[in-house]
C-alpha cells in the first residue's frame, strides 16, 4: 500500500511544471472553495434555529403564556441570513468552477503540446515498434481521462476534506457524545475505499491498455479496409475485433463495477450513524440536554459529511482512470529520444553531392542488416539498389537520411559526416518520392507546394508540367484548387504518385530518393513519367530503389544487395556480361 501511495505521488509530482504556470488560478479557485465550505456547513446550524425558534413558540403557544405567538421578525431575520449564505456560496462556486476549468484546460493544452513536441523528437525506431493507433490513444483519450478526472476531483476532494473538517467542529460543538459516531464515519470509509481502489486500480490500467489496443487495430483495420475486402477476411477481422472489444469490455466491467461499489458500502455506514444518532439524539432532547432545531442541524450534518464521501467513491472510477492515463502519457514522455544535433552543426553550403559510405553497419535490435557497406558515389550519379527482400534497400536510405544511426563506420556528404550535421539542413538537400504516397487534406495546388512553402503559383504548375500532370490537373473540378479527400480516394494511386513526384520536382533538391516512384503508373504513363525523370535527374545525385529491374537500365552504378553486402557493382550491361547475382535476377523478372 505504502509502494502504492508513492508511486501516486510519483505521478502527481509529474503534473507539476503542467500546473505551475496556472498556479494563482488553483489558488482562487481553492479560496472560493473554502468560502463555498463555509458558507454550506454554517447553514445547517442557522437552520435549525428556524426549528428551535419555532418550537419554542409552540410551547408557549400550548401552555397560553401571555403575548405567545410566532417570532416572524425573528425568523425573518434568521431567511435574511440564510439568503445571504446561499448567494455567498453560489457564487463562489461558479466563481471557483471559472478559475478551476480555465487553468485545467490550458494545463491540459500544455500537456497536449509537450506530447506532440515529444513524438517530434521521438526517434523513427519509436514509430516501428510501437502501433500508431496506441500513440493516438495517449494523446487524446488518455489526455482527456486526466482532463475529466482533475476537473471532476480537484475542487470535490479539497471540498470534500474542508467539509469533513468543518463538520466535526460543528457536531462537537452540538454534542460531542454524538460527535463521535460522526468521527467513525470517517475511518470506515477510508478503509472501504481503499479495499476498493487495491482491487480495481489494475483493471483500470488494463482498461486504458485495452483501449490503445482497440485504437490501434481499428486505425489498421480501416487503412486496409481494401485488402479485407480483396481478400475476404472481413470474418477474420472482425473476429480480432471482437476478441480485443470483449477484452476491454470485460476490464471495463471489472473496473467499474469493483469502484462502484465503493459509494453503497459509504452510503450504508452513514446511515447506520444517522440511525445511531436519531435515537441517542431523541434522548438527549427529552432530557433537555439538545434542542430539536441542534438536532436537525446534527443529522443535516451528517448528510453533508455523507456527501463528500459519496463523491470520492463516484469519482473514484475517473480517479484512477486519470492514474492510468498519466502513467501512459508519461511513459510516452519518458522514452529515449533521438540524440541532440550537433550545435552549431557543419553546413555545406554548395552542396556538390559526392556521398560515401564507409564501413557501415547497421541491425534492427539482434537483427544485423548492413554489413559492412563501403562505397562512394560521384556527384551527378544516378546510383540504383537492387536485390531480394530484407536484403538493405530502405534501411540504406534510412541511414543516409539519419532516420537510423549507424552502429559503426560513417556516412559522408561532400566530405562531411552527416552526424556533424543537423538533420534539418541534412533532409534539406534531400527529395524523397516513396512507393507509399502521402498527401494531406487540401487543394493540390497545396499539396504540391508542400515541397516548398514559399513556391509561387507558376512554379507549382511548372513543376507539374515537368512531370506530364498538368493536363490531368485541368480536368479535374477546380483544378488546382479541388479539394483533396483525408485519405486522397478521390484520385487514382497513380495520380497521387505523380502529385508527389512534382513535390520532389518543385523542392529542385540536390540528391533525390526515388523509392519504386513509378510502381503505380500504367505502362503509358510510366514512359512519359521516365523522360520526365531524366530531366529532373540530370546534373544531380539520386538513389532509386527499384524492384522492375527495366527502369534502371540507364544508371550510372547499379548496387547489388545481398543479406546486407553489395555483392555487385557496375552498369546495366556490365552486370548482364558478369552472368552473376544481377543477371539473374533481372532474367527471372522476363523468364516466360
Amino acid at each position: 500500500m505504502i509502494k502504492k501511495i508513492k508511486q501516486a505521488g510519483a505521478v502527481i509530482s509529474r503534473l507539476r511544471p503542467f500546473i505551475a504556470p496556472y498556479k494563482w488560478g488553483f489558488i482562487g479557485a481553492v479560496v472560493m472553495t473554502v468560502l463555498s465550505v463555509a458558507a454550506m456547513t454554517s447553514a445547517p446550524r442557522i437552520e435549525g434555529m428556524i426549528t428551535t425558534q419555532l418550537a419554542k413558540d409552540a410551547a408557549q403557544i400550548a401552555g397560553k403564556v401571555p403575548g405567545a405567538g410566532v417570532q416572524f421578525d425573528v425568523i425573518v431575520k434568521i431567511l435574511a441570513v440564510l439568503a445571504v449564505i446561499y448567494i455567498i456560496k453560489m457564487a463562489s462556486q461558479v466563481i471557483s468552477m471559472f478559475l478551476l476549468t480555465n487553468s485545467i484546460q490550458s494545463a491540459m493544452h500544455d500537456m497536449r503540446n509537450a506530447v506532440q513536441d515529444k513524438i517530434r523528437r521521438l526517434p523513427v525506431k519509436y514509430f516501428d515498434t510501437h502501433s500508431f493507433g496506441d500513440t493516438l490513444s495517449r494523446v487524446t483519450n488518455d489526455i482527456d481521462s486526466v482532463s475529466n478526472g482533475l476537473q471532476q476531483s480537484f475542487t470535490q476532494v479539497i471540498s470534500g476534506v474542508l467539509t469533513l473538517i468543518l463538520v466535526l467542529v460543528m457536531v462537537f460543538t452540538i454534542q460531542p457524545v454524538m460527535a463521535w459516531l460522526v468521527v467513525l464515519i470517517i475511518p470506515v470509509s477510508i478503509l472501504i475505499s481503499v479495499a476498493v481502489v487495491r482491487k480495481s486500480q489494475k483493471h483500470f490500467k488494463a482498461q486504458q491498455d485495452s483501449l490503445g489496443e482497440l485504437n490501434g487495430t481499428i486505425t489498421e483495420l480501416y487503412t486496409g479496409y481494401n485488402e479485407i475486402l480483396l481478400f475476404g477476411r472481413q470474418q477474420s477481422s472482425q473476429e480480432r475485433f471482437k476478441e480485443i472489444n470483449g477484452r476491454l469490455q470485460k476490464h471495463a466491467l471489472k473496473a467499474q463495477f469493483v469502484s462502484s461499489m465503493m459509494s453503497p458500502l459509504i452510503s450504508l455506514s452513514v446511515y447506520l450513524c444517522i440511525g445511531g444518532v436519531a435515537v441517542s439524539g431523541t434522548v438527549f432532547v427529552i432530557q433537555g440536554m439538545l434542542t430539536v432545531g441542534n438536532l436537525q442541524a446534527f443529522i443535516r450534518y451528517i448528510w453533508q459529511c455523507n456527501e463528500p464521501l459519496s463523491q470520492v467513491a463516484q469519482l473514484s472510477a475517473q480517479i484512477q482512470a486519470a492514474f492510468a492515463g498519466m502513467k501512459r502519457i508519461f511513459e510516452i514522455l519518458d522514452e529515449p529520444e533521438e540524440i541532440p544535433d550537433p550545435k552549431p552543426g557543419t553546413r555545406i553550403l554548395d552542396v556538390r553531392g559526392e556521398v560515401s559510405f564507409e564501413h557501415v553497419a547497421f541491425g534492427y535490435g539482434d537483427k544485423p542488416v548492413i554489413k559492412d557497406l563501403d562505397i562512394h558515389i560521384k556527384s551527378g550519379q544516378m546510383v540504383a539498389i537492387v536485390g531480394p527482400t530484407g536484403a538493405g534497400k530502405t534501411t540504406i536510405i534510412n541511414l543516409l537520411l539519419r532516420f537510423y544511426d549507424t552502429d559503426s563506420g560513417r556516412i559522408l556528404i561532400d566530405g562531411v559526416d552527416i552526424k556533424s550535421m543537423k538533420r534539418e539542413d541534412l533532409r534539406s538537400m534531400f527529395g524523397m518520392v516513396l512507393q507509399d504516397t502521402w498527401l494531406f487534406s487540401g487543394t493540390i495546388y497545396e499539396n504540391i507546394r508542400y515541397g516548398r512553402l514559399d513556391a509561387r503559383k507558376d512554379e507549382v504548375i511548372d513543376a507539374a508540367k515537368t512531370v506530364n500532370v498538368h493536363h490531368f490537373i485541368r480536368t479535374l473540378p477546380k483544378g488546382y484548387d479541388m479539394e483533396i479527400d483525408e485519405e486522397g480516394s478521390n484520385i487514382s494511386q497513380g495520380e497521387k504518385q505523380l502529385l508527389t513526384i512534382a513535390r520532389a520536382v518543385l523542392k529542385d533538391p540536390k540528391i533525390l530518393i526515388l523509392d519504386e516512384a513509378t510502381s503505380s503508373v500504367d505502362t503509358r504513363l510510366e514512359k512519359i513519367l521516365q523522360e520526365a525523370m531524366h530531366k529532373l535527374l540530370s546534373g544531380r545525385t539520386s538513389f532509386v530503389i527499384a524492384h522492375r529491374l527495366s527502369t534502371i537500365k540507364n544508371a550510372d552504378l547499379i548496387l547489388v544487395l545481398k543479406e546486407g553486402r553489395i555483392v555487385e557493382t557496375g552498369t546495366h550491361t556490365e552486370l548482364l556480361e558478369k552472368k552473376g547475382y544481377y543477371e539473374q535476377l533481372y532474367h527471372s523478372q522476363f523468364s516466360t
